[in-house]
């Protein structure tokens, strides 16, 4: 995973949920100059981030 990947998850997994823009792959390609491929790793990163946290 690339440092622009692990910043979107990062910022994804710490954004509470109603503040997420919508859509949000649009916007972290825009904020984190990512790739569709690369923003939904971002997505799927911050998921089982935030699934760690919560075990």
């Amino acid at each position: 995973m690339s440092d622009p990947v692990k910043q979107a998850a990062v910022w994804l997994a710490t954004m509470p949920q109603a503040e997420k823009p919508h859509p949000i792959i649009p916007h972290l390609r825009k904020q984190f100059g990512l790739t569709p491929l690369q923003a939904v790793e971002a997505i799927n990163a911050s998921k089982l981030q935030t699934q760690n946290e919560a075990s």
